[in-house]
């Protein structure tokens, strides 16, 4: 049976794993570099044609709904164990959720955030696992270390800002910093527009940041408490 001589080939073969770090801990033993295996365990999936096991639909944030960006609009990546997350970077769309969640679908445009917020419910869609790194931020450095959130409406619309949007939010970045132990403060929790090389003004004037901050607190701590 085909199956039976797939398998026995298999056990004669040693995986592209195994490959990668054995090959990479002889290469640095014959060059006296120090090189950790677990550091090497690390890039296996990095390797073409080799995808961390995921599970479809699998969402970081309790209730989101999953809504997949194009993968052209991401990099697989396995953070925190490759790239710390430290950041989590506030967004609005310049329009409407439901464009929003197109043109993230959409290989062609290049970007895509984590999260998408709407207005008029706080209804959360993840369009990127956590672990991944979404094209975002504008910066290389940023979009690896952060967590990216998008928020329906218009930068000189304060009407955008719903309660229930606000609200929403702040319970989905006071979980995201409670997984990666991020203070919830000005310098961890920042506006798209105070990314370095930043062209983009959002999240804008009318956004209220102690109001954000103030709820991001308060949700840690009934989370906390729960």
């Amino acid at each position: 049976m085909a199956g039976a001589k797939r398998g026995s080939a298999d056990k004669k073969q040693i995986s592209r794993r195994r490959l990668l770090i054995g090959g990479g801990v002889a290469v640095a033993a014959g060059t006296g570099a120090l090189v950790y295996q677990e550091e090497l365990s690390r890039l296996w999936w990095r390797v073409p044609g080799i995808d961390k096991q995921r599970n479809e639909g699998a969402v970081d944030q309790p209730g989101a709904q999953w809504i997949a960006a194009s993968r052209a609009n991401l990099r697989y990546a396995d953070r925190p164990a490759d790239y710390p997350i430290d950041r989590v970077i506030i967004h609005v769309t310049q329009g409407s959720y439901d464009t929003a969640v197109r043109v993230f679908r959409d290989p062609l445009h290049a970007a895509a955030a984590h999260y998408v917020i709407r207005a008029r419910d706080g209804h959360i869609a993840q369009m990127a696992r956590e672990l991944d790194v979404a094209f975002h931020a504008g910066n290389r450095e940023f979009n690896e270390r952060s967590v990216g959130i998008e928020h329906e409406g218009f930068v000189d619309k304060p009407s955008s800002f719903t309660d229930v949007m606000y609200r929403s939010s702040a319970r989905l970045c006071a979980d995201i910093c409670a997984r990666y132990e991020i203070p919830v403060d000005r310098e961890h929790i920042i506006g798209h527009h105070e990314v370095p090389g930043a062209t983009h003004t959002d999240p804008g004037r009318h956004w209220d940041w102690d109001r954000y901050i103030r709820l991001v607190r308060k949700a840690v701590v009934t989370r906390r408490d729960a």
